[in-house]
């Protein structure tokens, strides 16, 4: 019997651009866990977040299921990716295949996770420091990518992360660049948006990175990914100001 053909595609760049955007972009997603008491795949949904190595995290109570079940098993996937009208499996969507790290409350890591959960999720300021809420960084081993009919990829772990040597000093300063961006660009935002061919809005920058930044209108969220990787802070400025959006020199 002869060898089906293959149905995957070769991964190239824009197949990790867009599993990229697709996971960076999401404001949640559905999780799968395995349930510790049944063994039995569980699902549920997380509202999502990222490091600043682009790994994905999320903020849960003990008392869910989900984090019991990541308690006693490491093991998860990620379901990102918006349908809309019509088809909903003719629209790009990610699956990611993670392994989850807990999050120490008192770790400089948890200080840097809280600020930029809360640049996307300001009503979770709520509950944020309830002593039964915690984060686990959800960090990627592979992915699959179905970016519409007869597109799908398989992604590796460095698809998805970001690996700059500029990502402690870029984290250190994200609120300072922000800052600085506005102060010379107040439009940076709405401009960017625009570009990226989003509706009317009140857009800010919500988060910044050695691979992107992010938008926030209301309930909306953008990615907004560079060309290539930023290796320090200097470059953030010079990265904005060469992607496609054509945004005039800052």
């Amino acid at each position: 019997m002869k060898d089906q053909a293959s149905v995957l595609r070769e991964t190239d760049g824009e197949a990790r651009k867009l599993a990229r955007t697709l996971l960076r972009s999401a404001r949640y997603a559905a999780i799968a866990v395995l349930d510790p008491g049944t063994g039995f795949p569980f699902a549920s949904r997380v509202l999502l977040g990222t490091d600043i190595d682009g790994v994905p995290v999320i903020l849960v109570s003990g008392l869910s299921t989900h984090t019991r079940a990541l308690d006693a098993d490491r093991r998860a996937s990620l379901l990102t990716g918006e349908p809309g009208k019509g088809d909903p499996l003719a629209y790009a969507r990610l699956t990611t295949q993670c392994l989850a790290e807990p999050v120490e409350r008192d770790s400089e890591t948890h200080e840097r996770i809280r600020g930029r959960f809360l640049n996307r999720h300001a009503k979770a300021k709520l509950y944020i420091d309830f002593p039964d809420f915690r984060f686990f960084r959800l960090v990627p081993q592979s992915a699959s990518l179905n970016g519409g009919f007869g597109r799908a990829y398989v992604l590796e772990s460095e698809d998805l992360t970001i690996r700059s040597p500029g990502n402690e000093a870029v984290a250190a300063k994200a609120d300072t660049i922000v800052q600085e961006l506005l102060a010379k660009r107040p439009d940076l935002a709405a401009t960017a948006a625009a570009g990226l061919k989003a509706g009317n809005g009140d857009w800010r920058i919500c988060g910044v990175d050695c691979a992107g930044f992010d938008l926030i209108s209301g309930d909306l969220l953008l990615r907004c990914e560079f060309e290539t990787v930023a290796q320090g802070v200097d470059d953030i400025y010079s990265h904005i100001s060469n992607m496609k959006y054509a945004i005039p020199e800052i």
